[in-house]
C-alpha cells in the first residue's frame, strides 16, 4: 500500500538561536525549506507530530507533502539533527523537489530470502549486512522507498555486490556511477569463527596423525 506523509507548518520569523530554544520549549521544531530555486523559508512544526512520522521508516525516503500558510510543497527529507541523548530533534532540512529535476536521496536496502539461503540453510553460515542503505538518484516519480536485496540463493563464501542489485526503472545507483571499483560488497555468508577455528584444528590434528 502506497503510504503519504503530510506536515503541517508555520513560516518562521523570530529566527537565531535563541529563538529556536524557545520554539523547542513551546513544542515546536524549527526547520528550513530550501531548493527548487527559491530563497530558504524557515519553518517551525509540531515536534511530537515530526516524531511520530520519524518511527515509520518510509518517511526518509518519501516526498513529503508540506503545507505552509495553504500552500502544499512538494518536499523531501535532507538533514535531521537529533539532541545527542534525549529522543529529541533539534532542526530538520528539507529540499523543494521539481518534477523534471532529478534526486539524490538515501533509501534503505530490505533484505530478503535469508532464512532460506543454501548458505544458511544447509551450511550453517552466517549473514553479513555489509551495507544498510544506499544512495540513488533519479526524478521523484521513480523514488522508491527502499531496494530489495534477494539472498535465497547465496553460499558461504559468496557475497552480492552493488551491480548485483535490481534496481527500479529510472533509479541508479550513485557509487557505480563513479566507476567499477566503487562495486562494493553488500551482504555476504560466512561460516561462524568457531566452525572455521573447529575445521582449523581437525585438519592439524589430520597432519599430526601422519608423523611417527
Amino acid at each position: 500500500m502506497k503510504v503519504s506523509f503530510e506536515l503541517d507548518a508555520e513560516v518562521r520569523n523570530d529566527l537565531g538561536k535563541g529563538a529556536s530554544r524557545r520554539l523547542r520549549r513551546r513544542g515546536k521544531l524549527p526547520a528550513i525549506l530550501y531548493g527548487g530555486g527559491e530563497a530558504p523559508l524557515p519553518l517551525q512544526l509540531d515536534h511530537d507530530a515530526v516524531m511520530h512520522k520519524l518511527e515509520h521508516e518510509a518517511f526518509y525516503s518519501h516526498i513529503l507533502t508540506v503545507r505552509v500558510d495553504g500552500q502544499e510543497v512538494k518536499a523531501v527529507l535532507k538533514d535531521l539533527q537529533r539532541h545527542p541523548y534525549k529522543p529529541a530533534v533539534l532542526h530538520m532540512d528539507l529540499q523543494r523537489i521539481s518534477e523534471t529535476e532529478k534526486l539524490r536521496m538515501h533509501v534503505p536496502l530490505h533484505f530478503v530470502g535469508e532464512d532460506v539461503a543454501p548458505g544458511v540453510k544447509q551450511q550453517g553460515g552466517i549473514i553479513s549486512r555489509l551495507v544498510t542503505e544506499v544512495e540513488i538518484t533519479c526524478l521523484p516519480k521513480h523514488l522508491p522507498e527502499y531496494i530489495e536485496v534477494d539472498v535465497s540463493n547465496l553460499k558461504v563464501n559468496e557475497s552480492l555486490h552493488l551491480s548485483d542489485l535490481t534496481v527500479p526503472e529510472g533509479v541508479e545507483l550513485v557509487e557505480l556511477m563513479q566507476g567499477p571499483e566503487h562495486d562494493l560488497p553488500v551482504v555476504s555468508i560466512h561460516l561462524p569463527r568457531s566452525a572455521v577455528e573447529a575445521s582449523e584444528e581437525e585438519g592439524a590434528a589430520g597432519g599430526d596423525s601422519g608423523e611417527s
